[in-house]
């Protein structure tokens, strides 16, 4: 009776082994995961704000409305560095808005790259901003 009892208990050794790496990998692809969702947020905003940073410069009277979408990518290279700023492709034109104002509009779109490089840039970026001109 005691010989079954423990041969029984034997045929569990390492197993909490094999849970933990199970466990572990689980824990590292929801931290992975969190990070990712983190770092997309994060430069989702940069973006944004750089964006409305733009348009806000080349809203000034005394600068050429196409000047908004450089003004941008160096914002961003800035903040985020220059291979996100590579992947970003933005661009800054005028329009009238219902009320017959003149605004200045810079678009930014790409992707932001992922932690794990074999996912590529799976999640696209797209940001607007937009100042109403100066002198107009």
């Amino acid at each position: 009776m005691i010989r079954r009892l423990r041969s029984r208990v034997r045929g569990e050794d390492g197993a909490a082994v094999v849970e933990f790496v199970l466990i572990s990998a689980l824990v590292m692809g929801l931290l992975l995961a969190v990070l990712q969702v983190a770092v997309y947020v994060h430069v989702r905003n940069v973006v944004a704000a750089s964006a409305q940073e733009g348009a806000r410069y080349a809203a000034n009277a005394d600068v050429d409305s196409g000047a908004g979408a450089p003004r941008t990518l160096d914002i961003v290279g800035n903040a985020l560095g220059g291979s996100t700023a590579d992947g970003l492709s933005c661009s800054s034109a005028e329009e009238l808005d219902s009320t017959g104002l003149v605004l200045v509009v810079v678009q930014c779109t790409g992707a932001v790259p992922a932690l794990f490089g074999a996912l590529g840039d799976l999640l696209p970026v797209n940001a607007t901003g937009r100042a109403i001109k100066e002198g107009q």
